[in-house]
């Protein structure tokens, strides 16, 4: 049984950093990806980021290229989401997802995803 559970929200300042946790447990295999979403008050969630475990490569959103990065601990089954430079339109509930594929790329879109965390909110307010 896949179960995700995120930790690492907060409140910061606009400039500031968070890491974000997504803890998978033992059982996601190298055809799994997880990706990162994100769904502020009002707004229809949205992919952030994704990485597939098979070779390791990634996706990010436009609004978050060299600002977010993907990373995964295969010691410890945790998928993290660095966030540096952070502003006020980050403000959201940030979800992490998992998905068992053969795809070639890593999803983006929600209803791609079969399991979700229960979210961690995301505060950037000075």
């Amino acid at each position: 049984q896949v179960q995700l559970v995120e930790s690492g929200g907060g409140l910061v300042q606009p400039g500031g950093s968070l890491r974000l946790s997504c803890a998978t447990g033992p059982f996601l295999d190298v055809n799994y990806e997880i990706g990162w979403f994100r769904q502020a008050p009002g707004k229809e969630r949205e992919g952030v980021s994704c990485i597939k475990f098979s070779d390791g490569s990634t996706y990010y959103e436009d609004s978050v290229k060299g600002r977010f990065t993907i990373s995964r601990d295969n010691a410890k089954n945790t998928v993290y989401l660095q966030m540096n430079s952070l502003k006020p339109e980050d403000t959201a509930v940030y979800y992490c997802a998992a998905v068992r594929t053969l795809g070639s790329t890593c999803p983006i879109m929600a209803y791609e995803y079969a399991t979700w965390g229960q979210g961690t909110q995301v505060t950037v307010s000075s």
